[in-house]
Order: structure tokens, then sequence, then C-alpha cells
């Protein structure tokens, strides 16, 4: 690597990587294995007692996951990084680790609807409570704060809409409570937007999207900032108090500003098992190599294919904050200047039915639950991602039932822009 501060580009083709030290490989090696050999005693000791960092099964850790989690957190700008089998898997990881049945986290409303059951309903088995606050008003999420709040979670760019946070301004609402700010910055990736310059503590991706990129394997980062002080208050106690699975170990004040990624790897990865697998982090990682490339590839497409939506006859309304009379546009030029994003809704004027319809008639765009792949893709949120949740719910989540989300990928634009058009023509 070179000696100055590599680019965002060298980084995404380098970090965490070197020529396999055995062979001489290049691309770094897929380690296939369950466990590694202990070098004695002494050394398998040293490993289970969290004196000495190594490999001793890949449930817990493996060479070419590290790779990845090198990679990863050098792009978002973090201390250090976990990769798990899904991003729903780090939610849950991350969770686990600050929060106790009876606690609370306050929540966008505007998330992924995957996020919204898994908060709303899945949490609830471990007796953790969501409550619910409005992205646009920082107000509204301090409003909700009580003795028991852990946590405050946003997306930086709201699935499905496709619109940006003020991250900063709720930064300083969980910073006046001693909170630790957790992004999903899944939609926008490092390459628009790092949340930790803008005062999140930890960032939560899934891999299957834009740094993968190619719709070819499952994966969740945790990425923790280094910034906030577990041992302040005493409502962390996994991080700040001995941990009796560890003789004692105190994990804030034994690894200091890399002890929430060790946290959630020890004592949440070893026991609640969701591991990645060495295939899927080779898989991931080369996907990264060309992040650079392919975002801006999205982001130039995406826009192109909005400005043509908005003069269509049959659409009701387009929703991308990188047009210029778009409500979040000054959000999206102040957070992510590069691009607004490949992900953007727009709604019919026929409704639940026309966008059903609108789907069905495309031919190019791939018709699946996923966004973030080479591919343009599309689905109708309402019938399929957002179907669980209340009409109301679904509006809130900027899933109405006119709503039709779309993934722009790097085809060529006028491809794109034909296959959109045959289908409205059928309308």
């Amino acid at each position: 690597m070179p000696t100055h501060n590599p680019g965002f580009a060298t980084l995404a083709v380098h970090a965490g990587a070197q020529p396999d030290p055995t062979t001489g490989a290049r691309a770094t090696p897929i380690y296939q294995t369950t466990s590694f050999v202990f070098e004695n005693a002494d050394h398998a000791a040293a490993l289970f007692g969290l004196q000495q960092f190594g490999n001793i099964y890949t449930r817990i850790m493996n060479p070419t996951q590290a790779v990845l989690e090198e990679r990863v957190a050098a792009l978002e700008g973090g201390t250090a990084a976990l990769a798990v089998a899904s991003g729903h898997a780090a939610q849950m990881l991350i969770f686990h680790t600050i929060m106790q049945p009876g606690d609370n986290f306050v929540a966008a409303r505007k998330l992924y609807g995957g996020s919204i059951n898994q908060f709303g309903h899945a949490f609830k088995n471990f007796g953790w409570e969501v409550r619910w606050a409005d992205p646009a008003d920082p107000a509204s999420f301090e409003s909700q704060i009580d003795e028991r709040t852990k946590g405050i979670f946003i997306e930086s760019l709201a699935n499905p809409g496709g619109t940006f946070v003020d991250i900063a301004a709720i930064a300083e609402v969980s910073q006046r409570h001693g909170l630790p700010l957790i992004v999903d910055n899944t939609m926008a990736s490092p390459y628009l937007l790092r949340p930790l310059e803008h005062g999140a503590d930890i960032v939560v991706h899934s891999l299957t999207k834009f740094l993968g990129g190619h719709g070819n394997s499952m994966g969740g980062m945790i990425v923790d900032g280094g910034t906030f002080d577990w041992s302040a208050s005493g409502k962390y106690p996994m991080l700040s108090e001995p941990r009796p699975e560890y003789a004692g170990v105190e994990l804030h004040k034994t690894f200091g500003n890399i002890a929430f990624a060790i946290a959630c790897r020890v004592l949440g990865l070893r026991d609640l098992g969701p591991a990645i697998s060495p295939f899927n982090a080779f898989m991931i990682q080369t996907g990264i190599e060309t992040l650079p490339l392919r975002m801006q590839r999205h982001c130039d497409n995406a826009l192109a294919v909005a400005k043509w939506l908005k003069d269509q006859e049959k659409v009701a309304w387009v929703s991308y904050s990188g047009l210029e009379d778009d409500p979040n546009h000054a959000l999206q030029q102040r957070y992510s200047p590069k691009g607004a994003g490949a992900v953007f809704t727009f709604g019919l004027k026929g409704g639940y039915e026309a966008g059903k319809a609108f789907v069905e008639g495309l031919q190019m765009f791939s018709h699946l639950a996923n966004i973030g792949d080479t591919r343009s893709l599309v689905i109708h949120p309402a019938s399929t991602t957002h179907r669980q949740l209340s009409e109301e719910q679904q509006v809130a989540a900027g899933a109405g039932p006119d709503v039709v989300r779309l993934s722009i990928g790097i085809e060529d634009e006028a491809d794109i822009i034909a296959d959109l058009a045959q289908s409205l023509a059928k309308l």
C-alpha cells in the first residue's frame, strides 16, 4: 500500500489484502475450512481467553472473512468490523450487544420493510421494544427516549423511497442522551456517504446489496466507529462489566475503540452463530473492488430515468433526491454530492393495480426482492416487501399502494428507459 493516505478506489481494491504468504496467490484465497490448528496448548489458551488474536473456528472468524472486514472498515472510516451471514443478522447482533429484556430503542419509521418487521415483531421475543420516530423530525426521536432507551437506529438513505436523512441532526439527539447512533448505510454505500463522519457510532450493511453488487452472495457487516464511550453510563454491561465467560475481562477497558466489534464477535456471533461463509466473503470482497465504478454508473443512470419518468403522463409523481425540485435535494447535495443512489420510487395514476400490471409488463427489469444488483430491478412494495404492514404503516414507510420501487442497474441508459416505456404503454 502507498505510504500516503490511499484514495477510496485504491482502498476498494487493496484494503485488508496482501499476497498469500504461503503460495503467493494475489487474490485472497477462500479458506474453506471449519477450524485451525493451534501452535501449542498455551497458544490455544491465549486465543480462547482473548489474550491473543487469531483463528479458532470459522463460525467466529476466518482469514477470508478478515480481509472483507478490514476492507469495509477502511471504506467506512471505522476502527474494526464484523462480517456475518446477512444484514438482518448484523442488526440482531448489534442489539443483542446493547440491549437487555425490557430495554427499548428508537428507530426511524422509513426503513426497509424487513427491518420494520424484525424490529416490531421478532425482537419482541427478546423483550426488546422499538419506538418509531419521523426521520425528518429529530425532535420526534428525543420525545421517545427514556431511561431504558439504548440506541437510535436510522437509514442514511431510506429504503424504498431513496430519501436522505439528516444524520448530524439526529446524532446531536443521540449524543445529548449518551446513546449510540446506529446507521444502516446499505443504500448509499461508503462511496456516496460515510455516516461516521456525521456523528454515527455504528454502521450496518447488507453486503448482499451494493457492496457485493452482483446479486450472488448473502452477507452483513457491522462497522465499529470507535467513538462511543461504552463505560460512561453503566447502561451497556456487556461491554463495561467483567465477562464471566472470559475470566472477568472488561471488553471496553481491554479493547478500547474496537470493543464493540469485539463484543459482537465473541459474545454474539460466537453464541448465536450467524456466520458468513468463506465463499460469500470472497465473492463480496471481489465485488467491492468495482464499487466506485458501479455506484457512479448506478447514480448517473438513475438520475436519467427519474427525469424521464417525471415527463410521463401515466406517472403521478417521482421521488428521487437527485432531482433539483425534489424536497430532499438539499440534503442529498449536503450528504452525497456524488449522486443520489440507484433506488427510488414513483407512483402510477392507476394506483395498486396499475403498479402490479406495470411490474408484470417489464421485460429487461428483474422482478425480485433485492436492490443493488448490476441488473435493473423492480418491485411493488405494497404487495411484496411491505405486504405485512397495514396500509397506514405502508404509507408511513414510503411504500403506499401506488408505489413502484426501482433499483437502476448499470446497463445502457437507453435500454433501461425503453423497457420502462414499453410497459407504461401497455397500461
